[in-house]
């Protein structure tokens, strides 16, 4: 029976879900406040796609999955802190996303701030709790990889770059910087640390991180274009956010049609990469072609 991604990600999704209310601190728990705001944002309706990778890159190289989902759910706050800090006035300044109110719209821009300032700690401290099951030393380089990738080599730094490049003309090698930072170094950490904590070999992991580089930048071409071509439902945030805002995109540089090419390149590039994992990695390769089939 050929592999159902939909079935698959759905599986994933419900489960990383359950353990995210598992390992986040409860409403009830003092400062309310603060953990109420931290799980109104990290349970908010998501495709749940970096943890789902860290998953997927564990079964790629015959690990269990289970085993790495405290480091799945940290990808996964880090990507919400990421979020809350992306929608403040001091930043995008967005009033919603996913459909609802953005985090300091509900919880003011102070407990926004510190939402996610708590996310982010969390995060490590779910990472450095793999230790019992994992090997130490596995666990130091999975802190690492998501340290580089979230930070100024990584998702920090592609974000400032973005930020000073605003209304400013900017050439392929530095819009490739913005995405390949802002966007893919988490994708690509999440494509890798999975693996990584289930003792892949070296090998193995440069073959992942050629994976997670090339999906990630697949994945932020998509999103320029779908801010032009999609459905604002579907993507969770208004059409023409980006023009809106005079950001550097794919398609205000290359077109949506050379945009359309270049994402799917990188797609092929992805499956490529993994190809020698056999039929163990068809999740990542299925999750690689699914980036460009979203209403491309």
């Amino acid at each position: 029976m050929s592999f159902q991604l939909q079935d698959y990600l759905t599986d994933r999704r419900s489960r990383v879900e359950a353990a995210l209310d598992r390992y986040l601190p409860a409403a009830t728990c003092t400062p309310e406040h603060l953990h109420e705001a931290i799980r109104y944002s990290v349970l908010a309706p998501g495709k749940r796609l970096r943890p789902i990778l860290v998953l997927a890159s564990a079964e790629a190289v015959g690990g269990d999955p289970d085993s790495v989902m405290p480091a799945a759910c940290a990808l996964e706050c880090i990507h919400a802190f990421s979020l809350i800090h992306d929608d403040l006035p001091c930043m995008d300044n967005d009033d919603y996303r996913r459909g609802r109110l953005t985090n300091h719209k509900v919880y003011g821009e102070a407990m926004a701030m510190l939402a996610g300032d708590a996310l982010l700690t969390l995060a490590f401290e779910l990472v450095a709790e793999a230790a019992g099951p994992v090997a130490p030393a596995r666990v130091v380089s999975a802190l690492t990889l998501i340290a580089t990738a979230t930070g100024t080599r990584g998702m920090v730094g592609g974000q400032v770059v973005d930020i000073e490049s605003e209304g400013q003309p900017i050439g392929p090698e530095k819009l490739e910087y913005i995405h390949s930072h802002k966007t893919g170094a988490l994708l690509t950490a999440s494509s890798v640390v999975g693996a990584m904590l289930c003792g892949a070999s070296d090998e193995q992991q440069a073959k992942l991180c050629d994976y997670g580089r090339s999906i990630g930048l697949a994945f932020q071409i998509a999103d320029d274009i779908l801010d032009i071509v999609g459905d604002e439902a579907k993507i969770g945030k208004p059409v023409g956010s980006d023009e809106g805002n005079d950001k550097a995109t794919y398609p205000k540089l290359f077109g949506l049609d050379e945009s359309r090419r270049m994402a799917r390149a990188e797609v092929s590039a992805a499956v490529d990469a993994v190809a020698e994992f056999g039929e163990p990695a068809e999740p990542l390769r299925a999750i690689a072609r699914y980036i460009v089939e979203r209403d491309l």
